[in-house]
Parts: structure tokens; C-alpha cells; sequence
């Protein structure tokens, strides 16, 4: 499908991120054969804050193929399991890896400490420090090489355009995960459960995979109105962004030196948008007024 794209009209897509109220800004959209278009630096180094999660969560999925753990492996509060953290539904607080907030299975907290107890959990049963195992399991064999985990494992991971391209292209078309797993990870967890999506408000439901927020429904957020239902990926609040696009093998990924905030709320859907009518050849209604 790849060979079916129109990289001019997705280049111009791309370029509104040129006006955008930051300093630095790198984006590309990503196919199943690589870059069909891009902005910016690709080697700059930058922030990805909760951009990090997907990126553990392949290596959590890594470590399930290998039997190293089972997404059933109790971790976390009692009942909880693997599962429950990749999905947000452990009961953990946000932050505080000792607060149970609830109990497992019944609500969709948000939770950057579930995910430095997953990444404990996996050192524990690989005897390999969670850095080096994300290094060996996933950055390493997609040629991540400006990436690296220097701090928690729900937000603290830093990494280049270059690098999230490469990421992005094993989510589109994956070559790492058997794809199976890739489905199972995008896949609702426990059906029906409300949340709360950070800067975005409740959503009931609010519908997550394995370490990968699914838009669904879900309104207001952060893709657009054009993405459709199937869309999963990930934001983060030092301004970045992926999404992916299963329906047609196309994702975006945005890097600033901006933290999320009131400026983003109307900027990344209107570039969602944008990206989604250019990959399927639709025509915006102000560019059928030669606008």
C-alpha cells in the first residue's frame, strides 16, 4: 500500500507544523516502508515523557514471546497482574507506586508508577536491569540508537525523530512482535472501564490496549476527528506524540521542545486531520474553496 501514497499532498500536510508556537519541532508520517514524509531535525534529541510507555510496553510484550513473564504474572497491588499495568487498570496511583487508589479491574487510573513496577517485575524474572533488557529487547534491534531510558519507565525515556520513525514502522508493520501479539496489545483490556485521559477529562468508557491508548470514541482528544476508531498510540507531556493508523498503515510522530498544553489542544487534531485526509487522498473542505 505503501506505493499508494501521495508524499507531496502528505508533505504538505506535515508543513503547519512550520507555524506552530515552539521553538524546535520534528514530525514525520510514517508507512510500512519507512518515512513518506518529514519535518525537522531527525538526530535532535528530545524529551518523550509518556511517549516512553509504548516503547516498555514492546519490551514487556518481548518478554511475554520469550515466556520470560506471562501477562498474568501477579505484579503490582494484590490481584493485579502484568496486564493490569500495561492497561492502566492495576488500582495504582498516578505517581505514588505505594498508593492503591482502587482495586484492580475496577477503574482506568492513569499510572506512570504501574509501569516502574512492570519494569521492575521484568528484571526480577530476567535477572537483566530493565534498561539493559529495553536496549537488547527493542532499541537495539530497531536501530534506536539516541534512545535511552534515564529515568522512570512510565515518562523517562529520551529519543530522536530518526528513532520514533523506527519505532513507528514496527508498529505499523511489525517485524519484532509476531503480529498476533501486536493485535492482542491494541485490543481493549478490561472492557467498559472509565477513565480519565490526562489534559483530555473523563471518558466513560475510556478504552486502553497494552501500553497503547485506543481512540474509540473517545471526545475531546488528541488525534482528530478524521482518525478513525482504530487508532491507538500514545501522547506525552513534554509535547510529543505518536499515533497509528491501522486502517491505513500510516503514522505520526511529533517531537517538540514545548510541554503540552492549551497550545496543543487545537494544533494536533487539526494535524491529525490533516495527515489522515492526505493519506486517503481526501479533500478538505477549504481546499476544495482553494484555501
Amino acid at each position: 500500500m505503501s506505493d499508494e501514497f501521495d508524499r507531496d499532498r502528505l508533505d504538505t500536510a506535515l508543513s503547519v507544523v512550520d507555524d506552530w508556537p515552539v521553538d524546535t519541532v520534528a514530525a514525520a508520517v510514517v508507512g510500512p516502508d519507512g518515512v513518506l514524509a518529514a519535518r525537522g531535525d531527525d538526530a535532535r534529541v528530545y524529551r518523550l515523557a509518556s511517549v516512553t510507555k509504548p516503547i516498555v510496553a514492546v519490551a514487556a510484550l518481548l518478554a511475554v514471546e520469550e515466556e520470560a513473564i506471562s501477562l498474568d504474572d501477579p505484579a503490582g497491588p494484590e490481584g493485579s497482574t502484568v496486564r493490569h499495568l500495561l492497561a492502566h487498570a492495576s488500582g495504582l496511583d498516578f505517581a505514588d507506586r505505594e498508593k492503591v487508589r482502587a482495586a484492580p479491574g475496577e477503574r482506568r487510573i492513569y499510572s506512570s508508577a504501574g509501569f516502574e513496577v512492570l519494569a521492575d517485575h521484568i528484571a526480577d524474572a530476567t535477572g537483566i536491569g530493565f534498561g539493559d533488557y529495553l536496549a537488547e529487547a527493542v532499541l537495539q534491534p530497531l536501530g534506536m540508537e539516541s534512545t535511552v531510558l534515564d529515568g522512570s519507565a512510565g515518562h523517562g525515556a529520551s529519543g530522536s525523530l530518526a528513532d520514533l520513525i523506527a519505532f513507528a514502522r514496527e508498529l505499523v508493520s511489525p517485524r519484532l512482535l509476531a503480529s498476533e501479539t501486536l493485535e492482542e496489545a491494541i485490543s481493549e483490556q478490561f472492557r467498559g472501564l472509565d477513565g480519565i485521559v490526562p489534559g483530555y477529562g473523563m471518558h466513560k468508557p475510556c478504552p486502553w490496549g497494552l501500553g497503547f491508548e485506543l481512540r474509540e470514541a473517545k471526545y475531546p482528544h488528541w488525534t482528530g476527528q478524521h482518525n478513525s476508531p482504530a487508532t491507538f498510540g500514545h501522547f506525552g507531556q513534554s509535547g510529543t506524540l505518536l499515533w497509528v493508523e491501522p486502517e491505513i498503515d500510516t503514522a505520526l510522530v511529533v517531537l517538540t521542545d514545548r510541554d503540552f498544553g492549551d497550545w496543543a489542544k487545537p494544533l494536533w487534531p487539526e494535524l491529525s486531520d490533516r495527515v489522515v485526509d492526505a493519506a486517503t487522498r481526501r479533500m478538505r473542505p477549504e481546499d476544495s474553496l482553494g484555501g
